[in-house]
């Protein structure tokens, strides 16, 4: 009858019996409004609720419920409803609920597109691709932007995270204001705490004038701190405090320096796991993850492929001045087969390359010279593909050194069997070395 309903007044009508059913199909479809009743054969209204708000946390929900449970359809509205219906329905009132219901859908569809015009034409750098799991991460930046609440974007290397980052600054109120950005593993662990929070004249040998630090810098503005599972720990305390209390004290200084800053960090290492190994305080940890979000890696929106790779010719040619290429259809058939440990990235430098080596009007898989990393069919992929190489070549070895030494020492001490003694022979090193190691390491 409520189809029936809807569909008099042109309103398109997907149907499910139950909970599962009503999440496969939301998941498939993606619909503008949700109705659902609170009691159903299996699950309820309330998992039905949960599950819109995971696909799309705007779509407008309307439950129905029998008159004497108006409590459950208070609790549902709690939880992101927004209307009930008592039965038995009333078509009619179904129908406004629906109309006002799309309204607001409207609404909120176009203040997001108004929020991206003025992005642009501020300078926010433009997000290529049109995945759906793109555009989920996209909608929580623009969620996110209109607080001032410190986002952590998590996702492996290459995924353009600086890039989310300055997107959430130029549809910020802070717009205005200065976006510094700051990559904590390429910065030498001594130099890092003046680069931060500067310092005062006469700090240290060579400080002839006081320095001014990123956070002062970033005042009133947005301050991005890449890269930030390699932050010492030392100065996680002071990057926590500074945080909180909106206030620091240069290095070799007394007087506190007030600040008013958006704090948004980035990580390719999992926060949680440098939280249980003790390499990273949980406080902070959870001062940063206010609001999470995680950007897909490359190869989990393949569809965007041939998008970006298309973007980013028509910008090399341009930037190079050569005339207009097209992809051949074997390149670009490459291009998807292809894993992109490096992400974005690393086919925005492939792209590049293609460009440069083109000769004619199009560019070939011999351009691309991606052959050398696909493996066979069977065959296992390259080790080096697990590995995050990016950064300089002194960032690179250090960290990959960092990440054997502690691969090996887990290895040697799950062989000795947790005997601290053993595994030091074994390691050829001494006692005291392996307990230095296993303190740097976050081994217990």
């Amino acid at each position: 009858m409520l189809r029936l309903a809807l569909e008099r007044q042109e309103h398109a009508v997907l149907e499910a019996r139950d909970e599962p059913e009503a999440v496969r199909l939301l998941h498939q479809a993606q619909p503008a409004v949700v109705l659902s009743d609170l009691r159903l054969p299996e699950g309820d209204g309330f998992g039905v609720l949960r599950a819109a708000k995971e696909v799309d946390a705007d779509i407008p929900v309307i439950v129905m419920t029998a008159y004497g449970s108006i409590e459950d359809a208070v609790r549902a509205m709690k939880e992101g409803a927004m209307d009930f219906l008592a039965k038995p329905v009333d078509p009619d009132h179904l129908l406004l609920l629906v109309a006002r219901a799309l309204e607001q859908r409207r609404i909120v569809t176009e203040n997001l597109l108004l929020k991206e015009e003025l992005a642009v034409r501020r300078g926010a750098p433009q997000i290529v691709g049109d995945d759906l799991s793109l555009r989920k991460v996209f909608a929580s930046l623009q969620r996110a932007a209109a607080t001032d609440a410190t986002v952590l974007l998590e996702g492996e290397s290459g995924t353009g995270k600086e890039l989310f980052a300055r997107s959430l600054h130029a549809l910020s109120p802070r717009a205005e204001a200065p976006f510094v950005a700051i990559n904590c593993a390429a910065i030498p662990e001594n130099l890092l705490e003046t680069e931060l929070f500067g310092y005062e004249k006469g700090a240290f040998t060579g400080a002839a004038a006081r320095k001014p630090g990123k956070f002062e810098m970033a005042h009133r503005g947005t301050l991005f701190l890449d890269e930030i599972g390699d932050l010492p720990f030392p100065l996680q305390a002071k990057i926590l405090r500074a945080l909180e209390e909106k206030r620091f004290e240069r290095v070799g200084g007394t007087a506190s320096v007030q600040v008013d800053v958006r704090l948004v960090a980035a990580t390719n290492k999992g926060l949680k796991a440098a939280v249980a190994a003790r390499r990273f305080r949980e406080d902070l940890y959870f001062r940063l993850s206010v609001f999470p979000i995680t950007v897909p890696p490359l190869r989990e929106r393949s569809g965007d492929i041939p998008v970006l790779a298309r973007y980013f010719v028509d910008r090399f040619c341009r930037d190079l001045k050569k005339r207009s290429l097209v992809i051949s259809p074997e390149a670009l058939e490459q291009l998807q087969t292809y894993r992109w440990p490096g992400n974005v990235r690393e086919l925005q430098n492939c792209i590049e390359r293609a460009v440069i080596l083109a000769e004619g009007d199009a560019i070939f898989p011999r351009h691309l010279n991606l052959s050398f990393a696909a493996p066979l069919e069977g065959e296992a992929p390259s080790p080096w593909e697990q590995i995050d190489l990016s950064g300089t070549l002194a960032e690179a070895i250090r960290r990959v050194t960092r990440e054997a030494e502690e691969a090996k020492i887990i290895a040697i001490l799950k062989e000795a069997q947790g005997n601290k003694g053993r595994a030091a022979e074994l390691l050829q090193i001494s006692y005291k070395m392996l307990i230095a190691k296993l303190k740097e390491h976050g081994i217990e």
